[in-house]
């Protein structure tokens, strides 16, 4: 009997365990749609992805519609345990967002015309800055640029 009530309390501890474990999941290009304008994501050099603390993910197209979202009363910044943006060099890879580097640019055809690309490197995002001819932004630059 204290071996079924072991066996029980384990599997128990087992499942809470994994039903905590909150991670990000990849953006299924094609298939998935943005949260704020709902359009399909479909270009794989741009997305976004935010993972709240209670494991609810919100998927975006580009980054105006994300920063549309961290702007909004839907959750704070609390809440969210990953804010995510694909890095341009390197398609569907999601990046930090917070430590990515950004680069604005008319030359950039996003989604959704926000014209920004984030770049997971400091190396990558200073060689597409020439090819683009755009600006440098942090993430505190970009979350008040679309406030």
């Amino acid at each position: 009997m204290k071996r079924i009530a072991t066996f029980i309390a384990l599997a128990a501890l087992i499942g809470l365990s994994s039903a905590c474990n909150v991670e990000p999941e990849a953006i299924r290009y094609g298939t998935d749609n943005c949260h704020s304008c709902k359009m399909t994501l479909m270009d794989k050099r741009f997305g976004a992805e935010v993972v709240t603390a209670k494991g609810k993910i919100y998927k975006f197209d580009d980054v105006n519609c994300l920063m549309s979202f961290v702007n909004s009363p839907e959750v704070t910044s609390r809440d969210m345990k990953y804010t995510l943006v694909t890095d341009f060099s390197q398609p569907e890879k999601l990046i930090d967002a917070t430590i990515a580097f950004y680069v604005k640019s008319p030359e950039i055809k996003s989604p959704m015309a926000s014209q920004v690309a984030a770049f997971e490197t400091e190396e990558a995002y200073k060689q597409h800055k020439k090819e683009l001819n755009g600006i440098y932004l942090t993430w505190g630059e970009l979350t008040a640029q679309f406030k």
